[in-house]
């Protein structure tokens, strides 16, 4: 079976890292337009260093948990399994899956704005540090901020036509255009799941769904997948 799984925020929660549309989320207590947009890295490119330092750092000390693990099973099972996320986070890579598409990018990634090289983060950036490849003081986090493309669209907007099943994990479903994948995977015929700690507001567009920590029904769910073969 072909399938392909888009895992957000809340596929991290359970091991400390914080989602962001929930009452106590990160866009309760940041102002993205100053933190996670190009104008805002314009205006106070250290504020935003600041806020991906911290983050990075809250990523490198979490731990994967049994969500992750258990969609790495799945990877090494006999479906083919496209894993996109979301997330910004490695904890699917921690947990031993490979080749995840990381569609807004990576805090592992560092970026410059000037030339578009790419290379590895340090675990503090800041706006003086050098571009390696132009040596212009341009370097920012290799995330997809707001009003900017999400990373391999093309590669995923074909695994979805190809899909015999899409799942959807943590996710709050209002953000394109990851909230439209649903809608391509069942216009071509894929079956559509959700799996969430609570109904998504794309709750209506999928056929059926799961509710509960990520911990518990993401196993579960899992278990299914592998004992049907």
């Amino acid at each position: 079976m072909r399938i392909v799984i888009l895992t957000g925020a809340g596929v991290s929660a359970e091991s400390g890292l914080g989602t962001f549309r929930d009452k106590d989320g990160l866009w309760t207590r940041y102002d993205l337009a100053e933190v996670a947009t190009p104008e805002g890295f314009a205006r106070d490119p250290a504020k935003v260093h600041d806020f991906y330092n911290a983050r990075r750092a809250n990523a490198q000390s979490a731990t994967h948990n049994a969500a992750h693990a258990a969609l790495c099973r799945l990877q090494a099972s006999a479906h083919d399994v496209m894993l996109v996320t979301q997330n910004v986070d490695s904890l699917h890579e921690q947990a031993g899956s490979r080749d995840v598409v990381h569609m807004h990018g990576a805090l592992s990634g560092a970026l410059c704005a000037r030339c578009g090289d790419r290379w590895t983060a340090p675990l503090a950036m800041s706006p003086t540090d050098l571009c390696p490849s132009c040596a212009a003081p341009a370097t920012r986090p290799d995330i997809v901020w707001f009003g900017e493309m999400p990373y391999h669209m093309d590669a995923i907007h074909a695994a979805l036509l190809d899909a015999d099943l899409f799942v959807a994990i943590g996710t709050s479903g209002t953000v394109y255009p990851a909230a439209g994948f649903v809608d391509i995977a069942d216009g071509a015929g894929a079956d559509t799941l959700e799996l969430n700690l609570e109904p998504s507001e794309a709750r209506s567009a999928f056929a059926d769904a799961r509710y509960g920590p990520a911990s518990e029904i993401v196993p579960a769910w899992v278990d299914e997948i592998i004992a049907r073969g």
